[in-house]
């Protein structure tokens, strides 16, 4: 059998490896973050959130036939498609090391030995594996994320160059470059990581089309190769659009045409210049010319994809994030401006203080007939700025970061190397090396991490080596050990890199250093483009795998560096088998081995139920207000997908703000009447009402939210404060609002029983919450008044407290949505307290589903964390019951509970629901319970606070403050708790505990 057919077999071989481990271990359903908005948009042709992947989407769309028909099997075959994704990635890396390593050890026409042969196989076999099992890639292998297929499209991208490369001396080989650029073209519609190839293509054109390559010419090729990616990135995929856009504005606006004339106009203009120099170049020769023109035109055909996002905006979907339907909104939602923008080479510190407001580009919107003015781009000029800021957030919690972390004071104002140390300590330190040991020496666990020793970091499982870095490691807590993600790599996997990496550039240097500058500027550079703030919503892990998966390549490699250093005395073949054996064990057999339960999402159902609990929460013909991805997405993927409560009207308020997100709502979507919003486009359109203030004018007593609604809609200048530029905004004059309450509508509607008419409010009366009203509670009032309690009003209960608007009085848990009800307000009542105890009954008991959290076998940080939510909604409902004095039923609940939640702890937040369960379970009389789940509780705090205690007293520094302090308090009431119930012996023995962890630490509180 020959090279290519052993080659061809062995990594079909990977590949079916690598498919089946991802089919095997793939979520079920859907999962947390964007997947549920992917899967919903892909089924539907949808928009999604900037800047867009219409190609994922249409290629998501193909797997989703395969579910023919069930809805509920169309989020499993979505993620199937990532799975085979990955898999194909998984068999071009292969087939991309063994070109590597067979250019090293074969030359031009020689014939290869069996040593070799099994050398370049192992090779490709081991470096392909250890990336099928590698932390970061596995992750997005199971779920329907972009990132799986744009990690094939650079695959595919970086082993074409090596056939080009293989090629290039043959005619025609100049098609392998095309199809790169093609390629490129296509995955812009996927994500733009596969753009940051380019610079290594570029330099292995250099040393192929160089026969003595010298250092002017590597500078001048890595200068050419980030010009080529800029040109792309900005030329292309920006500038392109944006031309067009202005075509389209003087069309419009001066010559009076119809909306798209311009960009029609200006797309001929363009096809006809790239058509007259093609045609150039082919006449006079022009071979470079000819092919640069060709790579333009192959590239904006792939980036073409794009037209699927204007078509199906104009078409007004569901989800239609931005509603790019003409040339501006869609280059907006290309610049990604919905995010704002951060500073690169020069700007602000976090205490740079404001000092003017400048305006830079005209914004334009689409009018009736033309193109309107919708204000000014603004940016702000400050009093200090720094060359390379990397600390230019003012969140108040990303200055405290910043100071923690930095030793500052609050006089200190960072300079270069304050930002550089900040971008080493942080960026590069906790944001990539961090996610690069996981992947390659061990984690600690899957808890999110901001930077603590004993969360999310990683470890190797050599104590020694570990206790320098984290402390010591002698007596590991639960957090850790009983995590999933405890996986120790013992450093072999980097070992076998770094080998394969120093084996590779004492072998080839021209191509170690293309597959360094692959793994530079997937990894590190991306640090440098993102900036990132601190105490990010979720790891970022995924957005590296680029330089992870040329690391894999030198994992690979690795084998013949094993066979040349190590058993080089064997002979070749015994060698090169013993070599690849050696790797096989070293990495992938140990990354699978040891990762296999914490990718395993086979039994997960959470991100589908708590959706399910979300809309089943509500009444019929509900408003919902949401606001993160994760209460938000999941529901989208529900109703969407498998039309679950149709009739729910959803409401992102991270969206709320934006005129094309207003003119969705007042449209009938699904089985949901267009929301009571009897505002015109004209009052709330981009540039229009953005932000109102407040201005005390000292009105005695609550003014009716329908007449400040009035003011903050009115046209009358009087009813508008001046500006310093002469213009004039709406404004609130008081903060004091009530709502009238008619309480035969109430009753008609079904809001409140008849019998319960007596606790009906005359009128809800607050004090609003803000200094400032944005569009989007503009809305929310005008939905206020003209709703007249016709639908149900819900917040999802994980919605910020101040986007309620101030209403927290009236708001009544009924599971996972707080209800609006017109009830007198209880001032001296808790929020927690206010319960409609017989709907929540009736949800947990009837309806709600729980993800399976109790025999899944791996559940994802987000999956543990909702536990919690879940346990909440228990504890509510038992002590509701127990107050109405309906304890049977108070007792069922108690045994749903038992069912269905599992045994293990989550963390400290699940310690802390099972703790107040045990407290309910006191009430009830269920003292043996109750005694068990105390003595689990205290167990679970005992080993986790002997743990801080030994890594703060080796690192002579407190740690984990937060986590000592929650579990002493926590394990002091507890012990009150027993006492309290006549449990003396368990309370002294708590006691017992209590004050030996506080003497631990009582050196660290006398210092604070």
């Amino acid at each position: 059998m020959n090279y290519s057919k052993i080659n061809n077999l062995t990594g079909w071989l990977c590949f079916l490896i690598a498919a089946v481990t991802y089919i095997l271990t793939l979520e079920p359903s859907v999962s947390f973050w964007d997947c549920g908005e992917f899967i919903a948009s892909a089924l539907k042709m949808q928009v999604v959130h900037q800047p867009g992947a219409p190609l994922f989407l249409m290629i998501q769309r193909f797997f989703s036939l395969f579910a023919f028909g069930d809805a509920e099997k169309v989020a499993y075959f979505m993620n199937v498609g990532s799975a085979m994704a990955s898999a194909a990635t998984i068999l071009f890396l292969f087939w991309t090391i063994t070109a590597l390593a067979k250019k090293v050890l074969i030359k031009e026409n020689e014939e290869i030995s069996k040593g070799n042969l099994i050398s370049i196989m192992g090779a490709g076999a081991v470096g392909a594996l250890a990336y099928t099992f590698s932390d970061s890639f596995w992750f997005s292998a199971v779920e329907s994320e972009v990132y799986a297929l744009s990690s094939l499209f650079t695959a595919i991208v970086f082993w074409g160059i090596l056939k080009w490369e293989a090629k290039a001396n043959e005619t025609g080989a100049d098609k392998w470059l095309l199809f790169i650029a093609y390629i490129m073209g296509l995955s812009i519609g996927i994500h733009l990581l596969n753009l940051l190839t380019i610079p290594a293509i570029a330099f292995v054109y250099y040393f192929k089309k160089t026969e003595k390559p010298t250092t002017a010419g590597m500078i001048k090729t890595g200068i050419i190769g980030i010009l080529i990616l800029a040109v792309i990135q900005y030329g292309i995929i920006q500038y392109l659009v944006s031309f067009g856009a202005y075509f389209d504005l003087f069309f419009v606006n001066t010559l009076g045409m119809s909306f798209g004339s311009g960009v029609i106009v200006f797309a001929i203009l363009v096809i006809a210049g790239l058509v007259y120099g093609i045609r150039y170049s082919i006449k006079h020769q022009k071979r470079v010319l000819n092919l640069a023109l060709l790579s333009t035109v192959l590239i904006i055909f792939g980036y073409c994809s794009f037209a699927m996002i204007i078509i199906r905006a104009k078409a007004d979907p569901n989800l239609n994030n931005s509603d790019p339907d003409n040339a501006f909104s869609f280059l907006s939602y290309l610049n990604r401006e919905q995010y704002g923008d951060r500073p690169l080479l020069f700007g602000p510190n976090y205490n740079s203080q404001k000092v003017n407001l400048t305006q830079g580009k005209t914004l334009y919107r689409k009018g009736d007939d033309k193109y309107e003015v919708a204000g000014k781009k603004t940016d702000y000029e400050y009093d200090k700025t720094t060359p390379f800021p990397r600390m230019y957030s003012d969140d108040g919690r990303h200055v405290g970061y910043y100071k923690d972390m930095m030793g500052f004071d609050d006089n200190h104002f960072p300079g270069l190397f304050d930002n550089i140390s900040f971008l080493f300590k942080y960026q590069i330190g906790q944001m990539y090396m961090r996610y690069f040991m996981w992947n390659f020496a061990g984690r600690q666990n899957d808890d999110q991490g901001q930077g603590s020793l004993y969360e999310g970091q990683w470890l190797s499982g050599i104590k020694p080596i570990d206790a320098i870095m984290l402390g010591d490691q002698t007596n590991l807590p639960p957090s850790i050990v009983d995590s999933n993600s405890y996986n120790r790599f013992f450093f072999l996997p980097l070992i076998l890199g770094l080998m394969g990496a120093i084996w590779q550039f004492s072998r080839s240097q021209r191509d170690a250093g293309t597959v360094a500058l692959l793994f530079f500027f997937t990894g590190l550079a991306i640090v440098l483009y993102l900036n990132q703030k601190p105490l990010e919503p979720r790891e970022r892990d995924y957005a590296y795998v680029g330089s992870f998966y040329a690391f894999a390549i030198w994992i690979g490699l690795s084998v013949l560096a094993i066979r040349e250093w190590v058993f080089k005395k064997l002979t070749p073949a015994n060698g090169a088998i013993l070599a690849t054996a050696t790797g096989l064990l070293a990495a992938p057999v140990l990354m699978a081995a040891q990762g296999w339960d914490d990718h395993d999402r086979s039994t997960k159902m959470v991100a589908h139920d708590i959706a399910v609990d979300y809309l089943q929460s509500c009444a019929p013909n509900a408003i919902l207000f949401t606001y993160g991805d994760n209460d938000t997405y999941p529901l989208w993927y529900a109703q969407e997908v498998e039309n679950i409560r149709p009739d729910i009207k959803l409401v992102n308020l991270s969206l709320f703000d934006t005129d094309w997100y207003i003119n969705g709502l007042k449209r009938v979507t699904n089985e949901s009447a267009a929301l009571p919003i009897s505002m015109k486009p004209s009052q709330y359109v981009q540039g229009v009402r953005d932000v109102m203030y407040y201005q005390d004018y000292k009105i005695a007593g609550s003014v009716e939210l329908s007449n400040i609604l009035a003011i903050l809609l009115s046209e009358d200048p009087e009813d508008k404060l001046p500006l310093q530029d002469g213009s004039r905004e709406n404004f609130i004059p008081t903060k004091n609002f009530k709502l009238t309450v008619n309480k035969a509508d109430v009753i008609k509607n079904g809001v409140v029983n008849a019998a319960d008419s007596s606790k009906i409010a005359p009128a809800l009366e607050w004090s609003f919450n803000k200094n400032y009203v944005t569009k989007g509670t503009l809305a929310f009032f005008d939905i206020l008044v003209h709703n007249n309690w016709e639908r149900p009003i819900y917040f999802a209960s994980t919605v910020p407290s101040d986007q309620y608007n101030g209403l927290d009085n009236y708001l009544y848990n009924e599971g996972l949505a707080l209800r609006l009800l017109p009830l007198k307000a209880d001032t001296s009542a808790q929020k927690a307290e206010l319960i409609n105890t017989p709907v929540l009954y009736k949800n947990v008991m009837d309806k709600f589903v729980w993800g399976n959290v109790k025999n899944a076998k791996y559940l994802d940080p987000q999956s543990a964390d909702d536990i919690s939510i879940f346990t909440n909604i228990f504890n509510n409902t038992i002590s509701g019951l127990i107050r109405e004095n309906r304890v049977e039923d108070a007792k069922k609940v108690v045994n749903r509970y038992f069912e269905v939640m599992p045994d293990k702890f989550y963390g400290m937040r699940s310690m802390m629901g099972t703790y107040f369960m045990a407290e309910n379970l006191y009430l009830l009389g269920d003292t043996k319970r109750a005694n068990t789940l105390i003595e689990k509780s205290a167990a679970y705090i005992q080993k986790e606070l002997t743990y801080l205690a030994d890594v703060s007293a080796s690192k002579r520094k407190f740690v984990g403050g937060q986590n000592v302090q929650l579990g002493l308090s926590f394990l002091h009431q507890m012990s009150k708790t027993a006492e309290q119930n006549q449990q003396t012996k368990l309370s002294q023995s708590l006691t017992s505990q209590f004050e030996g962890l506080e003497s631990r630490f009582s050196a660290y509180f006398s210092q604070q």
